[in-house]
């Protein structure tokens, strides 16, 4: 659905600045990250979708890029596994027919409220459809990519304003009302810059001081946050400050990340198939 670009002044890939960078990363700083990581921002947790859209909003502008048509799909895959990693949802077994993880379908596990609107919503429609549907179908079904107007129902509304209402509520945007010539338009400006500052850290330190060359020794939430922001193309917007040697290094890394073979990863032990699931669909798409 999207590529991983780099700028146009910034050609070569940097192999040189990668090695630099290898040998001074310490191992010691994964372990000590993740106990920072881990204690940080223990007073805002966001969801998958709140981080994404977070990490697309232009800071004082507070509205995504008009030309970015990858993030409402992007939203909708973060739904799933967000589902998935709550315990909600989960991939049919595997059977001899049905190996693949584009082919298998999505059952519920519990229907037991999360607190979240819009995911209790599709985790409503995920539990009332028969037969039941396929990551791909879901996603396409939840944006409203569907020719069958039987299926319009299950499409997601209004998710951007929705997901940028809950930021606001938890003191990370504002809302304003903007005049654009022929219509006005409601933006949610960043106010919390910290939070978002901290959230960028920490990915740009997943492929940098903390990479671990091994998405299954990953944290899961970056992992998936990782292929959101690739699949929702915003993934640009988290490494555009780093310096043009660590540019390089950043996108290389995160570019080999999610061109791994996702029916691979997703039989390793202790994967999250759900990740590995939506990236495989938004590849196909």
């Amino acid at each position: 659905m999207t590529t991983l670009t780099h700028r146009n002044r910034r050609t070569e890939v940097g192999k040189n600045s990668e090695k630099k960078l290898e040998n001074e990363e310490d191992t010691d700083q994964e372990k000590n990250a993740d106990l920072a990581d881990s204690g940080a921002s223990k007073d805002i947790r966001l969801t998958l979708m709140e981080e994404v859209l977070l990490l697309g909003l232009k800071d004082k502008e507070g509205y995504t890029s008009f030309w970015n048509d990858c993030i409402s799909s992007g939203l909708r895959g973060g739904i799933l596994i967000e589902l998935a990693m709550r315990g909600r949802i989960c991939l049919e077994p595997p059977t001899m027919r049905k190996k693949r993880l584009l082919d298998r379908k999505v059952l519920v596990k519990t229907d037991s409220p999360t607190g979240d609107i819009l995911l209790d919503e599709t985790l409503r429609h995920i539990k009332a459809t028969e037969p039941n549907e396929t990551v791909q179908t879901w996603i396409e079904l939840l944006t409203g990519e569907t020719w069958n107007p039987f299926k319009l129902q299950y499409q997601l509304r209004n998710v951007r304003e929705r997901i940028a209402k809950n930021l606001v509520e938890k003191g990370i945007l504002t809302t304003e009302k903007q005049n654009f010539l022929l219509f006005d338009m409601t933006t949610h400006p960043v106010t919390n810059t910290t939070e978002k500052q901290r959230l960028v850290k920490k990915l740009q330190d997943s492929v940098l001081e903390r990479w671990v060359n091994d998405p299954q020794r990953m944290d899961k939430r970056t992992l998936a946050l990782l292929v959101l922001a690739h699949s929702s193309d915003v993934l640009e917007n988290v490494f555009s400050s780093l310096t043009d040697d660590k540019y390089d290094v950043a996108m290389n890394r995160a570019k080999d990340l999610v061109e791994l073979d996702p029916e691979v990863e997703g039989t390793k032990h202790s994967a999250t198939e759900m990740i590995w699931a939506v990236l495989a669909a938004f590849n196909k798409s």
